[in-house]
């Protein structure tokens, strides 16, 4: 019954925000890490995946004045400095398949390094080398 509930919720009339979203969000994680989340939300989580849906991916991501690729350098940025590494992971696995290259990366986090302190910096590169041994150095080095 929770989930059927749970089901109605996500089929409910939307903001404009929220319709915007799943677009950025699959175009930027990709469309089978989102299909994932989503498929994978159960009643417990699944507002979350709306809430992050709506407020994230279409009231932030997709405002258009900023370009995907800035808003991808900032996430990486303050993703670092606040120490998640889960999220991380996710963004810099992104930002590769969007473009960033690995060059930019280093400078994100030498700049992190500067202005949040160099714990957060020795994090985000030690999870860098381990995305970036996963991905073809043709991706890397633009």
């Amino acid at each position: 019954e929770r989930m059927a509930k749970a089901k109605r919720r996500a089929a409910a009339p939307r903001s404009k925000a929220y319709r915007d979203g799943p677009a950025v969000r699959r175009k930027w994680l990709g469309k089978a890490y989102v299909d994932k989340a989503f498929r994978d939300a159960d009643a417990f989580t699944i507002d979350l995946q709306h809430y992050v849906t709506e407020h994230a991916w279409g009231a932030s991501w997709a405002r258009g004045v900023l370009p995907l690729r800035t808003r991808s350098i900032m996430n990486l940025a303050m993703i670092s400095a606040l120490n998640r590494p889960h999220e991380l992971e996710i963004h810099l696995r992104a930002a590769l398949r969007n473009g960033i290259t690995k060059r930019e990366i280093k400078e994100i986090f030498i700049h992190v390094a500067t202005y949040c302190g160099a714990p957060a910096a020795l994090d985000s590169f030690r999870i860098a080398k381990k995305i970036l041994a996963e991905k073809p150095a043709r991706l890397q080095e633009k």
